[in-house]
């Protein structure tokens, strides 16, 4: 019965040590929102919110701050406000506009068009001119063609 107890109490420590996270290694939806509106400043392309440098030094206590300045019951604007006060205007990622989301799907349905296009002028059969039986000029090849027939006609 005692290795029961000490293997539980084990399980129970390494249980509490997964969930005892603090708010940057396990966001909230708000603090995801407001962080990815905001550029980490590690050197990678990413936003707060989504950057995937380990122990990040900038976007970890960035997400605390925002939780913090949520805690207290600062809005979204306000918070991005205070950050782009404290780090200048480039911090800020202004979400995408109609025109950001338009653009792929027209050149995709751009480039259908013109493949389809292309195909429809280029694979396209031309229609045969109606010219009638093929005649044929030449002495040798009527040799042959009556030879051909000759064949045929003993197949029957």
């Amino acid at each position: 019965m005692r290795p029961f107890k000490s293997s539980f109490l084990a399980l129970v420590v390494v249980v509490a040590a997964a969930l005892a996270q603090t708010a940057a290694e396990k966001p909230t939806l708000d603090v995801r929102r407001v962080g990815a509106r905001l550029a980490c400043q590690c050197g990678c392309k990413d936003s707060v919110a989504t950057c995937s440098m380990l122990e990040c030094g900038f976007s970890k206590p960035a997400k605390e701050r925002i939780a913090r300045m949520q805690a207290v019951g600062m809005s979204d604007d306000q918070i991005i406000q205070a950050f782009v006060r404290d780090y200048g205007p480039g911090i800020y990622l202004a979400p995408p506009n109609a025109w950001g989301w338009i653009v792929p799907y027209a050149s995709v349905g751009f480039g259908l068009v013109v493949i389809w296009l292309f195909i429809r002028k280029y694979r396209k059969p031309k229609p045969l001119a109606e010219i009638g039986p093929a005649e044929i000029d030449d002495p040798d090849l009527a040799k042959y063609k009556d030879q051909i027939e000759k064949d045929l006609a003993k197949l029957e």
